[in-house]
């Protein structure tokens, strides 16, 4: 506890979608600069819980329940964007298109899908590149992001989120579709950013996308929290066997874990 607000305050959050109940009582405190993973297996709420972030889905209104953002109940994306930038696969499919790696970086000062009639000044196009330059991606600005790795096109939407200095990093389920060489890249991509002082967000189904840098670990099924709490006490064989319904041995190696035995 710093004293401060936290970055993102959930108290006995309830969304419920089409008559179905997809978030069932989510109690979840980030403070700031707290690097945290997110697991589950598919369908256990993940998603919901950041569209819920991004206020595209609203809980359920009842007494007791806390949905606030630096102690503010009510914000939007131009407020979000100052504390928590997202990365997600649906965005990088949005850039599907001809729109060059800095054109997709600087759209991220405007939270928009490209630049289209946005004003981009010199001041945004400095930062932009020096974004790219820290992700070592200076030399790829001009080419069009479809013709892309989705390595590549990744690390371009981490400066899409990161340009505006926001104090998290969100990725939802950041390694799907790489190859080995761009998942090493991505991880240490992502270490680079969490050492700089920005807080990183891993929302994943995939035990290696955990960072070792993420000291807490919440794991999610059936859109419940079922554990919340230390890396080396959360990921364990029983704990994240029961998550998945599968027998597994996790195995540690500096600072990362795998699941064997499966």
């Amino acid at each position: 506890m710093t004293g401060r607000p936290p970055l993102l305050e959930f108290g006995d959050v309830t969304v419920v979608r089409d008559g179905r109940t997809v978030l069932d009582s989510v109690s979840l405190r980030l403070e700031e600069g707290e690097h945290l993973a997110i697991l589950g297996p598919n369908g256990a709420g993940k998603s919901t819980l950041i569209r819920t972030v991004l206020r595209e889905f609203y809980p359920v209104r009842r007494e007791g329940t806390v949905f606030a953002c630096r102690g503010r109940s009510t914000w939007d994306v131009f407020d979000l964007r100052s504390a928590i930038g997202v990365v997600s696969n649906d965005l990088q499919q949005a850039y599907a298109r001809d729109v060059s790696g800095r054109e997709v970086v600087l759209s991220g000062f405007f939270s928009s899908i490209g630049l289209f009639n946005h004003c981009v000044t010199d001041a945004m196009v400095e930062k932009a590149d020096a974004v790219c330059r820290f992700l070592g991606i200076d030399h790829l600005v001009d080419r069009p992001i479809a013709s892309m790795s989705s390595g590549e096109a990744r690390r371009f939407l981490i400066g899409r989120a990161l340009v505006h200095d926001p104090a998290a990093l969100l990725l939802d389920e950041p390694t799907n579709s790489l190859d080995l060489s761009a998942l090493h890249t991505l991880r240490q991509t992502l270490r680079e950013v969490a050492q700089a002082g920005t807080a990183v967000i891993v929302v994943t189904h995939q035990l290696h996308d955990i960072i070792p840098e993420c000291g807490r670990i919440v794991l999610m099924r059936d859109g419940r929290i079922v554990a919340d709490g230390p890396k080396e006490e959360v990921l364990t064989d029983t704990r994240i066997g029961g998550l998945f319904g599968v027998p597994v041995r996790l195995v540690s190696e500096n600072g990362w874990y795998y699941a064997t035995g499966y």
